[in-house]
């Protein structure tokens, strides 16, 4: 019966308050227009000003760029201390915190938060900010998996318990991704709440879609509010499915509009730059893959991050905005182009005035950063609210702890909707005539070439230096087999030391080249010919099928490989047990997952003291070799080799790395 008591009183609560973010906005005098959440700061920071209420002594830790400050300072929190390590960063907010500016009155200061002491004088009635999520992010967890408390930047949250012991202000909020909660099997986060819960304080958190917030991008972040005393509810989404009177989001093309473009460069430029255009809003390189249906597909399923070559769709909020990124990393504008500056801060709610030092890089990093401020300000406005009891002229609506937000459930919806509009895409590229034959270009290239494979980076350079190894190459080339030799002398009437056949694995059917068969012959039992046989099939490959590289042909590694090769040597060939290690690795023995040195001596049929040495040769041959130095999540004594095939090249993140 007390139960249903509270359900009703639940319910009629939310009855009453169904237009309670539309009050807030017109106490404020904001009508949601281009650049709407920039008046909704300014308005808010004064009326709270006119009420004469007292500001809030607030710390700012890990400040970056300033979003959550502004956010706070919005809301009438005084941010005595911004706390930063990057130099670059600070100028930003030394900037905005001088008179008459965004931060007015707030001190950054430059320092390591580890070697931080904040005055025996200082007093704070709240904290903020979260430390640098890198360990704990979807992108980590992608390059590298999720390393968390194991990496020195995921035990930074332990200062920010040091610091809330010190200064026992009423509450804090702590902001980080979301992957925070799987990190370290979950060890991760129960050590992150017991180390609050020790100082002293109730915690309670959720995981927030910030464009459910007015935010015209979709950011997921968890969010942690600790309180000395009290209760604490997140308040209701203001926009979106979730909201109380389902406000439409706030889109990216609204969001936009009018926004300087003046620095902004035409035009992506290398290798798949052009394949932006025919992207449709809303997808990313996946639309060049069989699974959207792409009849000719230049990649494997998953093989990228889902932001390479993601293309924004004016009429939703925008995926996340990363602070770093490769040339291929959106979102980029449905007008085919980079998004400039002025853009990305309107798509983060970071004001147009709000100065931001640097080079475009500098500053990308800075927004990508940064916790966007419309929604730290509804949050702010929830604390003022619950913890510092400041009577507001309105009401804010908040969540049932029980209440599940859809935002998750609807997003596993989208690939419906991401098939049916590149289908739609496809159909209207097909009626152009743009999908050509690709392989017919190919034939004309046979013959002899010469080559310089650097042993350095494993790519072709133009001429030869120190580093470069010379290759010759013979092609052979029919639409039912292909011949690629390769030697370092040029005399094609020496015997072949070894052969590789590729072919597609068993219970693949995507082959995609035409030929029947691959042939890799060398003229000598040598690495760097081994690597230039995969490079120069990769090259080939690339200009028959439009396919990025081997990885596009084989999938993914954490996927069953599509593709195998056989390597059979010469009857005369002294070959080492190096080599037959190699042979092995060519037919994915050992490759795709984490091998202790003894399980890679079982496979190989080696001695487990020389596994190493093997890893070794095998990432002087360009392969990409891990293990606990080059990925910290993966167990010490364990190795990964992801695929049958050299993958390093110039851009790899893993080149640089050692074993």
């Amino acid at each position: 019966m007390q139960q249903l008591s509270l359900s009703l009183e639940l319910l009629n609560s939310e009855a009453a308050n169904t237009n309670w973010f539309q009050d807030i906005l017109a106490t404020l005098k904001v009508r949601q227009e281009t650049a709407w959440a920039d008046n909704f700061g300014k308005f808010l920071h004064r009326w709270l000003r006119q009420q004469g209420i007292a500001p809030v002594r607030t710390l700012s830790l890990f400040s970056g760029g300033g979003g959550l400050d502004i956010a706070f300072h919005d809301a009438g929190f005084e941010i005595v201390q911004m706390v930063e390590l990057e130099a670059k960063y600070i100028q930003t907010l030394q900037k905005n915190s001088q008179p008459g500016k965004w931060l007015e009155g707030s001190k950054p200061v430059c320092i390591d938060i580890r070697d931080y002491s904040p005055d025996s004088d200082l007093k704070v009635d709240f904290i903020i900010g979260g430390p640098p999520c890198q360990t704990f992010s979807a992108a980590g967890r992608r390059a590298a998996g999720v390393s968390g408390t194991t990496d020195a930047r995921g035990t930074l949250f332990q200062e920010y318990v040091r610091i809330l012991k010190l200064l026992q202000p009423k509450g804090f909020l702590f902001e980080n991704v979301y992957g925070i909660t799987g990190a370290n099997g979950g060890g991760a986060w129960q050590e992150i709440q017991e180390a609050f819960q020790e100082a002293g304080y109730n915690i309670y958190f959720r995981i927030l879609d910030t464009a459910d917030y007015g935010v015209p991008q979709h950011r997921e972040r968890l969010f942690i509010v600790g309180l000395k005393q009290g209760k604490y509810l997140f308040p209701y989404p203001t926009h979106g499915f979730d909201s109380l009177d389902r406000q439409p989001y706030y889109s990216a093309a609204n969001a936009v509009e009018d926004a300087d473009i003046s620095d902004i460069e035409t035009g992506l430029g290398g290798r798949f730059g052009h394949l932006l255009e025919d992207i449709p809003p809303g997808l990313n390189y996946s639309f060049y893959t069989k699974e959207m249906g792409y009849p000719n597909p230049i990649f494997s399923w998953r093989s990228k991050f889902s932001d390479f070559l993601y293309k924004a769709d004016p009429d939703t909020p925008v995926r996340t905005i990363k602070a770093q990124g490769g040339q291929y990393t959106g979102p980029f504008s449905w007008e085919n182009r980079k998004f400039s500056i002025s853009e990305l801060k309107r798509l983060q709610t970071i004001p147009d005035d709000y100065e931001m030092i640097g080079n475009r890089q500098i500053v990308i990093e800075q927004i990508g950063n940064s916790v966007p401020p419309q929604l730290g300000r509804i949050l702010a406005l929830s604390i003022l609210d619950q913890v510092i009891n400041v009577e507001l002229p309105f009401n804010l609506a908040y969540l049932p702890q029980s209440k599940k937000l859809g935002f998750r459930q609807r997003k596993r919806g989208l690939t419906k909707i991401y098939l049916q509009k590149a289908q739609t895409a496809i159909t209207e590229l097909s009626r152009k005539g743009k999908f050509t034959d690709l392989a017919d270009s190919i034939y004309e290239n046979k013959g002899e070439s010469v080559r310089f494979l650097s042993v350095e980076t494993f790519s072709w350079t133009k001429e030869l230096a120190p580093d470069c190894v010379k290759i010759y190459l013979n092609y052979e080339l029919s639409d039912s087999s292909w011949t690629i030799t390769a030697s370092t002398s040029g005399n094609w009437e020496e015997p072949d030391q070894f052969i590789i056949d590729v072919y597609p694995s068993c219970g693949h059917d995507e082959w995609v080249l035409g030929a029947n068969s691959v042939k890799l012959c060398a003229k000598k039992l040598n690495a760097q010919v081994f690597t230039s046989l995969w490079k120069a099939f990769e090259e080939k490959l690339s200009e028959a099928t439009g396919k990025a590289d081997l990885v596009q042909l084989s999938g993914y590694y954490q996927y069953n490989a599509r593709i195998s090769g056989v390597m059979n040597f010469c009857e005369k060939s002294k070959v080492s047990s190096f080599w037959r290690v190699v042979q092995c690795v060519t037919r994915c023995i050992g490759t795709s997952a984490q091998l202790k040195a003894i399980e890679f001596a079982e496979q190989w049929g080696v001695e487990e003291k020389d596994i190493f040495f093997y890893l070794q040769s095998l990432r002087a041959m360009g392969y990409e070799v891990r293990s606990n130095n080059t990925n910290p999540q993966i167990l010490a004594g364990e190795y990964l080799i992801p695929y049958a095939f050299p993958t390093l090249n110039p851009k790899s993140v893993q080149l640089r790395k050692h074993l």
